[in-house]
Formats: structure tokens, C-alpha cells, sequence
């Protein structure tokens, strides 16, 4: 059985992602807490947690430090931020400081679902639309860029598993787009992951944000 904490000081909101959540997951144990302190108490009580979506404004969480403070009290438990910031730096620095998703308010409710469903299924989530936001508005080579070779590298196929995964599609999602097995994306998924040096899906997403795919795309033709 999924468990999942709803750490958010809006009650109105709560509710809705609650309703959203338990419509898709019959069987979810779903708690709900309003402040930092009360997500760790929670924490301590329920050691068979699995994920928190977790609100960055709401009391006691001094910023992206509240997020510290639970990965390092409760560093078994996946910390996916659910927030109305939609600044890409808020999202980076959200996960470098140990968050493994970051799933914007303003989304719709069946996205935000989505989004959920893949980090437990173990794969990070970062909105695609912030992630590929422009560092500045000249033409600063981006701190994740990749080299135009390596991308080059890339085949065909996974260069069009990459746009997908860019967009934030989960592997099962990838497959039925392209019409392949779920296994040949995670296979197209590893061998992408080789070829740019990085060692996990967000890594990789993060890289994309500076790629022209349909430049690419229309090469490989």
C-alpha cells in the first residue's frame, strides 16, 4: 500500500491533491500536515512513508533548508516539492538539495498525478517547461550544456526518447508514443545516460534544457 504525506498549510489545497491522489490510488494511506514541525512529527510516527509532497512556504521551513532538515532526519523517505514557484533556480537548487521531483501548483491536476506515479515508480520529475527556460536573455552558454558531438553521438531513436523524456514523459509513456517496449526505452534510457557522462534521469534532463532537438532530429534524417 502507497503511503503519502500532503505537508502543505492550505487546507483547501490539500484537499484537492488529496481527492486527486486517492482517485488514482485506491488503496493510498494519505496523511495531511501543515507545517514543517508536524511533517516530522508525522515522520516519526510512520516510518513505512514512501513519499512527501511538500510545500516550500508553508511554516517552518525557512526556505529550501525545511527540505535538509527532512532528507537528513528521514533519509529513506523520497521529498518531492509541491509549490507555487515556478523560478528555475528555486527548482535546481530544490534538488540539489536533495528533492527527487518538483511539481508546479499551477499544473493540472491529472499532470500533477503523472508526476507522482513517476517518482514512484523511482524516476525524478522536473517540469519541462521551467527546466528549458533561458539562463539569461543573451546567449550564455548554459551551465549543462552538451558538447554538439556528443549529442551527435546519439541515434535516432534516442535522440526522440530523449525529447520525450525532456518533456517530462515517464518510460511507459515514451513507449506508447514511439510505438516500443517499455524495456527498449530503459535500454535507449541507459545507453543515453553513458553517452552524456551523467549518472541519473535528472542529470540528463537538466543537460537537454540547451538542446535544439529538431536541429538534431532533422540531421539524423
Amino acid at each position: 500500500m502507497i503511503h503519502i504525506l500532503i505537508a502543505d498549510d492550505h487546507p483547501l489545497f490539500r484537499e484537492a491533491i488529496r481527492n486527486a491522489t486517492q482517485r488514482q490510488f485506491n488503496d493510498a494511506q494519505i496523511g495531511e500536515t501543515g507545517s514543517l514541525e508536524e511533517s516530522l512529527d508525522y515522520l516519526d510516527q510512520h516510518p513505512d512513508l514512501d513519499l512527501v509532497l511538500l510545500d516550500l512556504n508553508m511554516p517552518g521551513m525557512d526556505g529550501l533548508n525545511g527540505i535538509v532538515t527532512l532528507r537528513n532526519t528521514h533519509p529513506d523517505v523520497a521529498v518531492v516539492v509541491l509549490s507555487a514557484e515556478e523560478n528555475k533556480n528555486v527548482v535546481l537548487q530544490s534538488m540539489a538539495y536533495g528533492a527527487v521531483g518538483f511539481i508546479t501548483k499551477s499544473m493540472p491536476r491529472e499532470n500533477i498525478i503523472d508526476a507522482i506515479k513517476q517518482v514512484l515508480d523511482g524516476q525524478a520529475f522536473l517540469p519541462p517547461d521551467i527546466i528549458r527556460q533561458s539562463e539569461t536573455s543573451g546567449n550564455r552558454r548554459p551551465d549543462h550544456a552538451i558538447p554538439s558531438e556528443v549529442i551527435s553521438s546519439l541515434t535516432r531513436r534516442q535522440l526522440l526518447v530523449f525529447e520525450r523524456m525532456a518533456k517530462g514523459e515517464s518510460n511507459k509513456q515514451i513507449g506508447y508514443e514511439l510505438k516500443i517496449a517499455e524495456t527498449t526505452v530503459k535500454a535507449h534510457v541507459s545507453a543515453i545516460l553513458r553517452k552524456l557522462n551523467v549518472q541519473n534521469r535528472m542529470k540528463a534532463v537538466l543537460c537537454a534544457a540547451a538542446i535544439d532537438f529538431d536541429h538534431y532530429l532533422h540531421r539524423s534524417r
